[in-house]
């Protein structure tokens, strides 16, 4: 029988499968080997997008200076800052092994570089993370988890809905962190958040990729049913969000962030991003989104305080918290989209180049 190896506490802890934690995901890769993106004429833009990758705009970004090498034992909320790294680094680190696993499988020449590109950045922000938290002395051994954390299985579709979705929210949860710690810099408790601008502009540029696939498939985004799914994706990455940082919300108070504030800037940013491809989201504009998300939050944290007193009372009260919960949750689900329109549509981010058309792109130098 295999002997299970001496791990770390951080290791353990990033392998535990829960609803809200970073997962490990594989697909049928047969399937996307098979999808024509050439029959809806954007062979040219794919072969752009490859461009931007290959162009490398973070080759040299990710090296740690001397402010990394100070003394971090005090710093405040540790423990939490040390659990944001092995969350950081483990959806990451998913990101990087899902794409080169693309790699292996795909034919398509286009297909594959831009798959090894991505898997490229997002090892190498991995690595960045883990180093950092290596300065901290915790370990998170990679690969163990590439080897021994559960992998969940995604139709195609869903990967695209669910990785398009993790890298625009990761580019807004970064960009809103830095611009906020930018205009107050006595909040920065560790240098990792000086390189975030950069960073999430490779997440942006990800889910770039992601939303040019969606578009060559259109059934993806105009069938009546995979409708339904894109709101359920959208719905379950805001709320896993706004429950995660519900219960961190002292990490964000040592940031200077309100978290249930950053939280809903940080939602209606992916909600407007997301307009570019999906041709509804979700209403974040109507004052009932918030206020459900907001019970939401409530029931979680009054479960989970019950849960942890323990006795069969608590744990049936703590289980109707958590059906009123989902119930909250279902209310959400149901409130009318908001449709995408031309006034409303992602017009893209500034400082990024567009796809400026057939022939035209290799004269456009693209923005650092």
């Amino acid at each position: 029988m295999e002997q299970m190896p001496d791990l770390s506490i951080t290791t353990r802890h990033a392998l535990q499968e829960a609803i809200l934690t970073p997962r490990f995901y594989t697909t049928d890769f047969k399937a996307i080997d098979a999808l024509d993106i050439d029959k809806n004429g954007l062979r040219d833009e794919f072969e752009w997008i490859r461009g931007e990758f290959a162009h490398d705009y973070n080759k040299g970004h990710f090296k740690r200076n001397e402010e990394f090498l100070a003394d971090f034992d005090d710093m405040p909320v540790r423990k939490l800052f040390v659990e944001f790294l092995e969350r950081s680094c483990t959806a990451e680190f998913s990101g990087c092994i899902l794409y080169a696993e693309m790699v292996k499988h795909l034919k398509d020449p286009t297909m594959r570089a831009i798959f090894q590109l991505m898997s490229r950045d997002e090892g190498r922000h991995a690595g960045f993370l883990n180093k950092a938290m290596a300065d901290l002395n915790v370990q998170l051994d990679l690969g163990v988890l590439q080897k021994r954390k559960k992998y969940t299985f995604f139709k195609p579709k869903f990967i695209f809905y669910t990785v398009y979705l993790s890298e625009k929210i990761g580019y807004s949860r970064y960009i809103n962190i830095y611009r906020h710690l930018e205009r107050s810099p006595s909040n920065i408790i560790h240098p990792i958040f000086k390189w975030f601008e950069q960073w999430c502009n490779d997440e942006y540029r990800h889910g770039e990729f992601f939303s040019m696939l969606m578009r060559s498939q259109p059934d993806l985004l105009n069938d009546r049913a995979n409708r339904r799914w894109i709101r359920f994706f959208l719905l379950a990455v805001y709320a896993t969000m706004y429950l995660n940082d519900s219960r961190r919300d002292e990490f964000y108070r040592a940031l200077g962030l309100d978290w249930r504030q950053y939280d809903q800037d940080t939602i209606r940013l992916c909600n407007d991003i997301s307009t570019q491809v999906y041709p509804e989201t979700l209403p974040v504009g109507d004052p009932k989104f918030f206020q459900h998300l907001d019970k939401v939050a409530e029931y979680d944290h009054k479960a989970n305080a019950l849960a942890a007193k323990g006795g069969p009372v608590n744990q049936a009260q703590a289980a109707r918290l958590r059906a009123a919960l989902a119930l909250r949750l279902l209310a959400v689900y149901r409130m009318p989209p908001r449709p995408t329109t031309e006034a409303n549509k992602w017009k893209g981010l500034q400082g990024f180049p567009n796809y400026p058309g057939p022939g035209n792109w290799t004269k456009v130098a693209a923005a650092d």
